[in-house]
């Protein structure tokens, strides 16, 4: 049982979004019942985002109180419908943390179960390099900070950054792996700028069939604050488990 959440900030330090196009059965076969994959010129939107966090608190708590750690976790754009609607946000069937904390609370004191994983890396103002190894996964991304934007899936930056913006809604399994526990993602400083990949691995996407996850393009955002909150109305349905990286290989 979870206790009840208080709304929670946090500082975005540093965040990479990685973005891959995938292929749609592939991405479906990912998610669990009650979603599906959010689609771009006909692709699954789907990548890796490794964030370093400052000042993690309730928000009435002063920043100076807060947790801080170096964070990662997969995510699959998805949609869902309910009696309001159709809405957007995303699916994270993995995250990893280097602290304990998150560790032992998520899925208990707040939303989202994580694995532990030992973080590397460094950055410059031009420059970013991380590094991740956990049981069963591994992350490493080197990428240069640029004014040029490049994707197949998105026309601008700026199409870019709406995209991502709008699927504040971030699902994941429960630790019984019965239901989905869910988290929105807010802030009024919202802002993206372009990266270019000068390298990419991730197991996650890897070990997927030859072909049908294609990286696209990468997101930074830097010293952005955001405040976490349950979503509304309720979660989709997760009945069905979702598909495994072993069921899907080639």
């Amino acid at each position: 049982m979870m206790f009840p959440v208080p709304r929670l900030a946090a500082t975005i330090e540093r965040r990479l979004l990685i973005n891959y196009r995938v292929d749609p059965v592939v991405a479906a076969a990912l998610l669990p019942d009650g979603l599906r994959p959010q689609l771009v010129r006909g692709a699954g939107v789907a990548g890796v985002c490794l964030l370093r966090l400052g000042a993690l608190r309730p928000a009435w708590f002063a920043p100076a109180i807060g947790w801080g750690a170096e964070n990662a976790a997969h995510r699959i754009a998805v949609e869902w419908d309910d009696d309001a609607g159709t809405h957007t946000g995303v699916y994270i069937p993995e995250r990893h943390t280097a602290s304990w904390l998150p560790v032992i609370a998520g899925g208990r004191v707040f939303p989202g179960v994580h694995q532990h994983a030992r973080f590397t890396g460094h950055e410059t103002d031009e420059h970013i390099a991380v590094a991740m190894t956990a049981a069963g996964a591994t992350v490493a991304a080197d990428v240069d900070l640029t004014d040029d934007w490049a994707s197949e899936l998105f026309g601008t930056l700026v199409d870019a950054s709406a995209f991502f913006q709008n699927g504040a809604v971030g699902w994941s399994p429960s630790r019984d792996g019965r239901r989905l526990e869910g988290l929105r993602l807010q802030t009024s400083q919202w802002q993206v700028t372009p990266g270019r990949a000068r390298s990419v691995r991730s197991s996650f996407f890897d070990g997927l069939p030859a072909g049908s996850a294609i990286l696209d393009s990468v997101l930074v955002m830097r010293n952005v604050p955001i405040t976490w909150s349950l979503p509304r109305g309720l979660a989709p349905s997760a009945v069905r488990t979702a598909g495994s990286l072993a069921t899907m290989a080639p």
